[in-house]
């Protein structure tokens, strides 16, 4: 059974600006190897920073990309909330 993850990446520019980008993978750690080393998505190349901040994991590939959907369409507030509420858990 394959396991599908959506995760959540914080950025920090060169400028010091923090942002975050919503992604998803079956393979979380090999992904988020990529964006740290710039062969991820074009957003995180660049990037001076690249660091995990929330993830959900799912056994159905499609179900995985609609929260990735979801999840982008959040702003960044929820974005935050949901990272806040992960690392408490």
């Amino acid at each position: 059974m394959s396991v599908y993850y959506v995760y959540i990446l914080e950025t920090i520019a060169k400028n010091g600006k923090k942002s975050y980008y919503t992604g998803y993978s079956n393979n979380l750690y090999r992904r988020w190897k990529e964006h740290r080393h710039g062969r991820g998505a074009r957003y995180t190349r660049g990037k001076q920073k690249v660091e995990l901040k929330y993830f959900e994991s799912y056994t159905d590939r499609k179900v995985a990309m609609r929260r990735e959907l979801e999840i982008k369409s959040f702003s960044k507030q929820k974005k935050l909330e949901l990272i806040k509420n992960f690392n408490n858990s």
